[in-house]
């Protein structure tokens, strides 16, 4: 498995989509890796974090997000089933998990019909250790302004408290189990 290969099937390497995602996508990997590194008692398959970590974003250019420069014809709250999509065809459904299930701290079914977000109504919710480490990291990491700027534990309980207090209760359990 080479992500970054995969990731060039469908990124120009000069494009600007390009850069935004391998930039926030290394930022989230080195974060992950280091905190699967500091938690070896669960025993995380570290290559599997390295690759899915890097792949967990591959969706974003079939959203019309023009701000990373993906003009796509989906509403970029869908980039995470898509890029399950997209990896699982290519011969990689776990990675392809990854993708589906870091959008926030999950997302679950009955949020999806409450809120009437435009995703398959069924749960979101990161499941396995190097789901949840990868989905942990991505809130740290903007794709939209500072791409490198590491955000701070209450700037991002800040960001998931919008999304109500379930939100809130996932993310303090992983700051619990990881920090």
């Amino acid at each position: 498995m080479d992500p970054l290969a995969l990731i060039s099937k469908y990124y120009h390497p000069k494009s600007k989509a390009y850069q935004i995602l391998l930039t926030h996508s290394r930022a989230v990997c080195d974060k992950a890796l280091k905190i699967a590194m500091k938690n070896n008692q669960l025993n995380p398959d570290l290559t599997f974090i390295e690759e899915a970590a890097l792949l967990h974003d591959i969706g974003i250019f079939m959203t019309n997000a023009p701000d990373l420069y993906c003009f796509g014809d989906y509403p970029y709250l869908a980039h995470g089933y898509l890029g399950c999509d997209l990896v699982t065809k290519l011969g990689y459904p776990e990675h392809g998990l990854v993708c589906e299930r870091h959008t926030g701290v999950g997302i679950t079914k009955d949020e999806i019909v409450a809120k009437n977000l435009p995703l398959p109504q069924r749960d979101f919710i990161p499941e396995t250790v190097e789901e949840q480490i990868i989905a942990f990291a991505d809130k740290f990491y903007s794709k939209s302004k500072d791409l490198c700027r590491e955000k701070t534990l209450n700037e991002v309980r800040r960001s998931i408290s919008k999304f109500g207090q379930a939100n809130v209760v996932r993310f303090e359990a992983w700051c619990e189990l990881f920090l």
